[in-house]
């Protein structure tokens, strides 16, 4: 009792929980950190597979992707409409390890390197859009806007810490063990992320959705709808077609900073090992970055400014990164341009998006969002990649390119802004509909 109620005290010190929720919190914290600890044991790998097989194919690895999520989604679709959540949540993680698994084999043996290099870079690719998606429909899932606020900071520095952790892992085995048998490192992670969202199914509040039904009446409950429910849902809703537009600039943005980052990092070494390490170091800087501001600042900041300057913060920093790439185009400038824009993402302006959600019905938090967060976002990593290639073709340099893509980020700021005031809206909305739906059965009970 003692030690829980240190526990306790110690929480409340940097975030504004509630004895009630502590332990989901916790599980919540857990989880993303294995989640995203697995994810960034693989990411250099991925990096450095990128550029093996061939900076100048990244964008056909991207359209590949786009290809894999438009056919993934509506199957997993299928999944979510006939399964309940404690069922669907596992399996899918299930599927990535032995995904990693049959990798690990090919690559062990060295079986067709070059082809499994490229089909990995895309594999991964999915793997982080389904598996970080799914975390964030549960957790949409589980938590009112007005605790997605408080809460969603904290538990995305869950994800930090497993985002400081991977890069660090990979920097001190990558030598003793081989950079193949990381894949078992990253299975083993994986497979403990299960393990903790199976017991936050039974940690967590019970809360109602956006419609007043309760959590726990859904749990036990697939969510029915057809396979291609996610898309028309995007399509009817002005509101999720904000939020599609807001992950495609985003995307869009990141996407031509990835390739800057990639020709950059391509004319610096031709040293695979020490490319490896670049991005790895990269990872590691933003880990800790990351995780200081999401312990103690995410969580006041968005309950004091509110979700729309939190997502505006993030097309506020790629601005002011591409107007200094475009002026510097050298290897310090996009390393600290990346660090600083992943940090404003994890930090603030993602668990922002989360909240986005937290007014939806269970449909729109699980199919459309996967819609959202995987053929939207990979789609546009597709155009973007293929955008980018054909101004290089036309013969614009580097600089060009970051110079173009600053108004670009201008609108996207101005996009957050909107986003974030229909979010209040339909949060009072849904607070007032709980309220009406719970006040009768109260009255009834004391009668």
């Amino acid at each position: 009792m003692g030690s829980n109620k240190v526990l306790q005290q110690w929480l409340e010190r940097i975030v504004a929980v509630r004895p009630g929720e502590i332990r989901a919190l916790l599980w919540s914290f857990a989880y993303f950190f294995c989640l995203l600890a697995a994810y960034y044991v693989l990411r250099p790998l991925r990096d450095e597979m990128g550029i093996a097989g061939g900076v100048r194919n990244l964008h056909w690895l991207f359209t590949a992707t786009f290809l894999v999520m438009l056919a993934a989604v509506p199957v997993f679709g299928a999944v979510v409409a006939r399964l309940p959540r404690r069922r669907f949540i596992p399996l899918v993680y299930h599927f990535f390890v032995v995904n990693i698994a049959i990798f690990w084999l090919l690559l062990s043996f060295d079986i067709g390197k070059l082809h499994v290099a490229r089909v990995f870079f895309v594999w991964i690719s999915v793997f982080n859009l389904f598996a970080v998606s799914v975390f964030w429909s549960f957790m949409a899932d589980l938590f009112r806007s007005e605790q997605g606020k408080r809460l969603f900071g904290f538990i995305a520095a869950g994800g930090s810490a497993g985002a400081l952790i991977g890069p660090a892992v990979t920097v001190w085995l990558s030598q003793p063990l081989g950079p193949v048998n990381l894949l078992i490192v990253a299975a083993v992670l994986l497979e403990v992320a299960v393990l903790c969202a199976h017991r936050l199914e039974f940690a967590a509040p019970r809360t109602a959705d956006a419609s007043g039904q309760p959590s726990s009446a859904v749990q036990s409950t697939g969510i029915g709808g057809g396979w291609f429910s996610g898309f028309l849902l995007v399509l009817r809703s002005p509101y999720l077609a904000g939020i599609a537009l807001w992950v495609f600039l985003l995307s869009l943005a990141g996407t031509f900073l990835y390739f800057e980052q990639a020709n950059i990092v391509a004319s610096a070494s031709d040293d695979p090992a020490v490319r490896t390490r670049i991005f790895a170091t990269i990872d590691l800087a933003v880990g800790v970055l990351t995780l200081v501001v999401q312990s103690f600042a995410t969580g006041r900041l968005i309950s004091r400014f509110g979700v729309g300057p939190a997502a505006a913060f993030l097309p506020l920093v790629f601005a002011f990164g591409f107007a200094v790439l475009a002026a510097s185009p050298v290897l310090a400038a996009v390393i600290a341009f990346q660090a600083v824009q992943r940090t404003a993402n994890f930090a603030i302006s993602n668990p922002a998006r989360e909240v986005l959600f937290t007014v939806l019905g269970r449909e729109e938090k699980y199919k459309a969002k996967y819609v959202i967060d995987g053929v939207v976002f990979r789609g546009a990593d597709a155009v973007s990649g293929w955008l980018f290639t054909a101004l290089r073709t036309a013969g614009l340099d580097l600089s060009a390119i970051a110079y173009a893509t600053v108004p670009v980020a201008a609108g996207w700021f101005i996009l957050a802004l909107l986003l974030g005031r229909a979010q209040e809206r339909r949060a009072r909305r849904t607070e007032l509909l709980t309220t009406v739906d719970v006040a009768p059965s109260t009255n009834t009970a004391r009668r």
